[in-house]
């Protein structure tokens, strides 16, 4: 009988603590099943602060809330977040069709987990289910990502594409729209022009560049741009009120990380330039295509100087490599470690570029499965706050519905370490810049690339290899270390900085004209006849074998 009530009184007491651990951390049991499959040893330093199943809105009383192409929770998920003292904001793009709005928020104050979202600044901005507006509205179309600058206003990026995971309808031209967060009204809006568009413009993520601003308005700022489709950088100039527009072979996706893998989904996703944030101190912009394992940079004053003249090259560099692809990076102002999220190891992690220390902040295969964005608020300047979604399911269409596919997460950074190592060297992190000279050791030992400094620690355990290409890696082509590129060699990527005259709008191809990406093989096809239009000599006439081919 004792036997009998110790093992009763056992079963309570595990019953018990696993309804604790599912309301303490909001995971359904299926989650918690699977982290104890998949990862035994999870870091489990996040802290979630939101989480849903599914978004819902506080809609009006009159929305067609029943019109699937007005609201489809199944086709809403999460990309971009801005952190507030009073409210957090979320973007929800529309990739797919039925996103009621795209720019939210939510009250910090609202301690429901899984709160309904608010339309910004209200739902007279929104224009999914309306045909009552025009592109010169006060509007918004889709929205990936914003910034919060340090006068307390919202820069709202609109890409004016719909349903770009559909049809990708070009409802109205990109913009900017500048938020007064006092009032929630509308003080600036930026109207990007034809001259820095391309024919599938895509505009995803945005730096604020506050690092010579001298009115205390923030009307004198630098803004940097993502193009992601029609891979790119567009600068915009607040003080003249202009733009231009760099591109460099980095900012394209690598066809040999197209495909990415997270727990036991595969999906392909061949996007350009996404991932983006800048260095205030150091001047220099980091940034990502989704398809790659690299991480590139350019210098504030690079970005700055206008548009590149003919036949010469954006100077960007090689920062380093990563185990996986992934989307958001950030930079810790504590000690200017660059914070960034492999997709298939399902971590965040950081490395410091002055000690080349590597630390992995935290790692869940669970809760960490897709981080689209993240950022460090100037209030909690030792916190990194992501939000992580189940893209992969919604792009692959097979959504559970009765699991956790949005959260937001709170990730402390390595704060005391940051905090010891200003106290020793207080001004090197205003002043330092990268050593100019190579690594001396194999490039597959360490995460980046152009530092000589040795790794004074590599907390990596268990997850040692996140962050370094594995020395058995098939990959098909030899890199440089400083990812030098000979362009006195025939090479189409060349014109990708000569002028943005590559490629051609696609109402100019026609049936003999093809993929550059054939130029490239061993033996390149005959150039175009005379009598075709005028275009760069990197077009060529398929060959006889290749027209039959494509014929058959």
């Amino acid at each position: 009988m004792t036997v009998i009530m110790s093992r009763l009184w056992l079963s309570l007491v595990l019953t018990a603590a696993a309804s604790l651990l599912n309301l303490c951390t909001g995971l359904h049991l299926e989650d918690v099943q699977r982290a104890h499959v998949h990862a035994p040893n999870p870091r489990s330093s996040l802290q979630v602060v939101k989480q849903w199943k599914l978004f819902t809105y506080n809609f009006l009383p009159h929305a067609p809330t029943q019109d699937v192409n007005f609201y489809n929770p199944s086709n809403i998920l999460a990309t971009g977040l801005a952190i507030l003292n009073d409210r957090i904001f979320i973007a929800t793009p529309k990739l797919f069709s039925g996103v009621s709005s795209t720019l939210n928020w939510i009250s910090r104050e609202d301690f429901d987990e899984s709160p309904v979202l608010n339309a910004y600044p209200d739902w007279s901005y929104t224009t999914t289910g309306r045909t009552d507006f025009n592109c010169s509205d006060l509007v918004l179309i889709s929205v990936y990502r914003m910034r919060v600058d340090s006068c307390n206003r919202l820069w709202v990026l609109d890409a004016g594409i719909s349903r770009s995971l559909e049809d990708y309808e070009k409802t109205c031209p990109p913009k900017i729209l500048v938020f007064d967060l006092k009032t929630n009204q509308v003080v600036r809006r930026i109207d990007f022009p034809s001259g820095v568009l391309r024919g599938e413009s895509l505009f995803t993520n945005l730096v604020i560049d506050e690092t010579t601003t001298k009115s205390g308005t923030c009307d004198d700022v630098f803004v940097y741009i993502s193009d992601t489709v029609e891979p790119g950088i567009v600068v915009y100039d607040s003080i003249r009120d202009t733009t231009w527009r760099v591109s460099h072979p980095a900012m394209y996706p690598d066809p040999d990380f197209a495909q990415a893998q997270i727990l036991n989904d595969r999906f392909v996703l061949m996007d350009g330039i996404v991932g983006f944030t800048f260095d205030p101190h150091k001047a220099v912009v980091y940034f990502q295509p989704f398809a790659t394992d690299r991480i590139f940079s350019v210098t504030r004053e690079v970005l700055r100087a206008g548009p590149i003249s003919i036949n010469q090259v954006l100077p960007v560099k090689l920062v380093g490599k990563k185990s996986s692809q992934g989307i958001s990076i950030a930079v810790s102002l504590l000690d200017g470690s660059l914070i960034f999220s492999p997709v298939t190891e399902t971590a965040v992690a950081s490395w410091n570029p002055y000690t080349n220390e590597q630390h992995v902040l935290a790692q869940d295969q669970v809760r960490l499965q897709f981080v689209s964005d993240m950022t460090i608020p100037a209030q909690e300047n030792s916190y990194v706050y992501v939000i992580s979604s189940k893209f992969h399911r919604f792009f692959l269409k097979n959504l559970n519905t009765e699991e956790v596919n949005n959260r937001i997460i709170k990730i402390p950074l390595s704060g005391l370490k940051a905090t010891a190592q200003i106290s020793q060297f207080p001004n090197n992190y205003q002043t330092r810049t990268y050593p100019g000279i190579p690594i001396p050791v194999p490039l597959n030992h360490y995460y980046q690339l152009t530092n000589s400094i040795q790794a004074k620690s590599l907390n990596l355990a268990p997850t040692q290899g996140y962050f370094t290409r594995p020395s058995h890696s098939n990959h098909p082509y030899e890199f440089d270390n400083a990812g030098v590129i000979n362009y006195t060699v025939k090479n189409p990527f060349t014109a990708l900085n000569q002028g943005e005259t590559f490629p051609p709008p696609k109402a100019l191809r026609n049936q003999d004209q093809f993929s550059f990406l054939d130029s490239l093989a061993a033996s390149a096809p005959e150039p175009l006849n005379s009598h075709q239009p005028s275009l760069p000599d990197y077009f060529y006439q398929r060959t006889a074998r290749a027209t039959d081919s494509a014929s058959n």
